[in-house]
């Protein structure tokens, strides 16, 4: 399944869990609106003598307004819930008991932990997500959380990180960025708040039932007994389809995690071992902290020790014997925390990684192979992506890898990122962020810069990822200024660079999101016109940036024009240079609101246009990268021939 079916399939979960909800909230209303209705005609005073329906025929406002108000205590809980999560996946691991692992963390298993993350996030081509730690969990566990990649967290707990090597540690992470690339992070957020709406009524029937034991009227006791066993039996009911629903959808997804963390490593030895380490350990995968039950959908493993016919993961054994088909129960491991401290070592000269020359060559027959690889690519990438972040990360100049993990010095570090590359125009910016920032920071900028310069293009896109969590770390009115700054800084000479805007709306985009991630900017319901009108004149753009002479930009442009089908015939190429941020963003708004089909059609016909002579410069596949990653469609490295 590619990166777009699972997003189609995401949404058509989606749809149908909020169907589901639906149904059952509505039977559900309708057996509460029945239970009390029943109890005040046979426990009031006015109701006295009359038999249920007459009561209902007398006053038929009663059911209405419990129905009501039942209804609106459901919905209300579960959006309750929603609010409390929508601070995004750093306030949900947080919650959790998550200790957040610091950028410029010096622990050896820590650090191991923290690198593996950047790797599988460069190897994704998404933003670095936080890192936490489930200090007081001592069971083998992980989680990501998170509205969208640009706020997402992962979690391991204490147990994971001492007793699983790099190899299984990385299968662990690569099987949580599967739920990143999938869109099930958004989906687990929603079955959290639709189960504890559900469950809310079960709570309050528990509390009424404790309460009328405090009753001293007979009859107010009675009220009390059975109104509280109304709702707590109702509700309990109702809890319990939810959690059947939320197992049967998580199931599913477990199994397509796996097999994407084996695509992601080429090897099933990690996530295999992980799983076998679950198996033969005494504290398995259990969470003792946080609940269990509502979380359960999250994490790697069940955090369970019984589950049944609940059960969020399928069997341990059988999802081992998918990756290990000779696996048996009794091959289960004995693992115990005796080997901590040669663990801490072995991952001390784990924790770096390899080195090694970060060029590899991108095989492609032509045109329409290019296009085909890079779009089969997206939100899958493969293990040759991930080696090559490996070696990427470990090669990245040491003070822009120190300043990228600075929360300080990443401001400074960002702002070189957007800096105009040809030269022309760099004295001007540079004399705009000495003039807001004063001299000093202006010289580390420039020093920035120039170390930048001399690095490849294909280094500028990772930086910026492995950047943002110690970005993040800064007050909101610095980072709203950082946006307000880098904006002046890009429209300096009155013509917008594409390159230096595309990290101008990553940027923009990553930060809004992290920010508030409830309230992330998503595409509208555009109209046909204006998606052809937006998808043209971004082709425009490209071709008109990303080539020098006019025949070339022309035919560059015709590519993605012909690319596109019938639906952009008849286009011709205009070149202008001198767009503003406006416009641009204004275009990539638009787009945003294509579908999953429409979003794998734009990308095909962008690629086309930078690689129409069927080849791409690392300069060009860099910038199909920060366009696509505008849109929220996460391209791994495109690996290509310098």
């Amino acid at each position: 399944m590619n990166f777009f079916d699972a997003q189609d399939q995401a949404r058509r979960t989606s749809r149908r869990l909020v169907f589901a909800y639906i149904v059952s909230t509505l039977l559900i209303v309708a057996g509460v609106t029945l239970v009390i209705t029943f109890v005040l005609s046979g426990f009031s005073h006015e109701g006295k003598g009359l038999t249920f329906g007459a009561y209902v025929a007398q006053d038929p406002g009663v059911p209405i307004t419990i129905a009501l108000l039942t209804t609106a205590f459901i919905l209300g809980a579960s959006i309750v819930k929603k609010i409390d999560l929508s601070s995004g996946g750093g306030h949900v691991a947080r919650q959790m008991g998550g200790t957040l692992v610091r950028t410029d963390v010096s622990d050896p298993l820590r650090r191991r932990l923290r690198n593996v993350v950047e790797e599988m996030a460069i190897a994704s081509g998404v933003p670095v997500p936080e890192i936490y730690v489930l200090e007081q969990e001592s069971g083998i566990n992980a989680f990501a959380a998170g509205y969208t990649p640009s706020d997402a967290a992962v979690a391991v707990t204490r147990g994971a990180l001492e007793l699983l090597d790099r190899d299984e540690l990385q299968g662990v992470i690569g099987h949580e960025f599967s739920h990143i690339l999938n869109g099930d992070m958004q989906l687990n957020i929603r079955l959290m708040g639709i189960l504890f709406g559900l469950l809310g009524l079960s709570m309050i029937g528990r509390l009424i039932l404790r309460g009328g034991r405090h009753v001293d009227d007979s009859r107010g006791v009675a009220v009390a007994i059975a109104l509280g066993l109304g709702l707590f039996v109702l509700g309990s009911i109702g809890f319990f389809f939810g959690r059947l629903i939320k197992a049967s959808v998580s199931r599913q997804r477990e199994y397509l995690a796996d097999a994407s963390a084996v695509q992601f490593t080429r090897q099933t030895d990690g996530i295999s071992g992980a799983l076998k380490k679950i198996g033969g350990y005494s504290g398995g995968s259990t969470i003792a902290v946080a609940d269990p039950e509502e979380v359960s959908h999250m994490l790697f493993g069940s955090g369970l020790k019984y589950s049944f016919v609940f059960a969020t993961h399928p069997p341990l054994v059988k999802r081992i014997q998918a990756l290990d088909p000779s696996f048996k129960e009794d091959d289960f491991p004995r693992v115990s925390l005796r080997d901590h401290q040669q663990r801490s070592h072995a991952a001390e000269e784990q924790a770096s990684g390899f080195g090694g020359d970060v060029t590899a060559a991108f095989a492609a027959g032509g045109t329409e192979v290019l296009v085909d690889s890079i779009t089969k690519s997206v939100g899958h990438p493969e293990n040759e992506h991930v080696e090559y972040a490996q070696r990427l990360r470990q090669s990245i100049p040491a003070s822009l890898y120190d300043a990228a993990h600075s929360s300080e010095f990443s401001y400074l570090l960002t702002i070189a990122l957007i800096l105009d590359r040809s030269g022309q125009v760099v004295e001007r910016q540079f004399a705009l962020v000495r003039d807001q920032l004063g001299a000093d920071r202006a010289t580390l900028v420039r020093r920035y810069y120039g170390e930048l310069a001399n690095t490849g293009a294909e280094f500028r896109l990772p930086i910026m990822e492995v950047a943002f969590p110690a970005l993040k770390q800064r007050p909101a009115e610095e980072l709203n200024y950082l946006v307000s700054l880098a904006n002046r800084i890009i429209e300096v000479d009155g013509q917008i660079d594409l390159y230096e805007y595309c990290f101008y709306r990553i940027l923009t985009s990553n930060l809004g999101q992290a920010a508030d991630p409830s309230r992330r900017k998503r595409g509208g319901r555009a109209k046909r016109d204006d998606l052809r009108a937006a998808t043209i004149g971004l082709l425009r753009v490209l071709a008109d940036c990303g080539h020098d002479d006019e025949t070339q930009q022309r035919a560059a442009f015709q590519s993605g024009i012909d690319s596109l089908g019938d639906w952009a015939k008849g286009s011709e190429f205009s070149s202008d240079r001198t767009r503003t941020v406006t416009v641009l963003n204004r275009g990539l708004d638009v787009l945003l609101g294509l579908n999953s089909k429409g979003k794998q059609t734009l990308l095909r016909a962008i690629s086309a246009t930078a690689g129409h002579d069927g080849k791409l410069t690392i300069t060009e596949a860099e910038l199909i990268r920060a366009v696509c990653a505008t849109l929220g469609v996460p391209v791994p490295p495109i690996l290509v021939h310098k």
